[in-house]
């Protein structure tokens, strides 16, 4: 998809605030707003944006600490992988999985309501997935920077 910088603007204005009306984003970016609408939709039906979603403070909603855990499986054979990818999935207290390339196979962000929360996750849920063999966890202090923003 071609993206002139009207485009960029409105996608700018819809990353910092989705709840933005119409008009309200029409004036931001100056277009009419039947101009910016027709614009709006067209970005919504190519493949660049995602989806949109509600962001909710997690403090808030009860899960006050975050951790970053590095798993390490037996092997990284199709199946191992698949059958623990497929339980992540279904876990709602990982927010984030990644496979890796380096010392460990996957790096995951999870959250907890507290230590006794993380305990329970680490040893009833993580240890148990298919094929893990090390579970290193790394715990945040503080967010610095959290953002689901990307430059366009």
């Amino acid at each position: 998809m071609q993206l002139d910088d009207r485009d960029r603007q409105i996608l700018a204005e819809l990353q910092t605030n989705g709840r933005l009306t119409n008009a309200e984003l029409a004036d931001k970016v100056h277009l009419s707003p039947s101009a910016c609408l027709r614009r709006v939709n067209l970005l919504m039906q190519g493949d660049l944006v995602a989806g949109t979603h509600l962001v909710l403070d997690q403090a808030e909603a009860g899960f006050t600490g975050t951790a970053y855990v590095s798993i390490t499986l037996a092997n990284q054979d199709r199946e191992r992988l698949d059958a623990f990818e497929a339980k992540v999935r279904h876990i709602a207290q990982i927010q984030e999985c990644y496979l890796l390339a380096g010392q460990s196979d996957y790096l995951l962000r999870v959250i907890f309501r507290d230590v006794a929360d993380l305990e329970r996750l680490h040893s009833e849920v993580l240890t148990r997935l298919p094929g893990v063999v090390r579970v290193q966890s790394n715990l945040t202090l503080r967010t610095v920077k959290r953002t689901t923003r990307v430059p366009v």
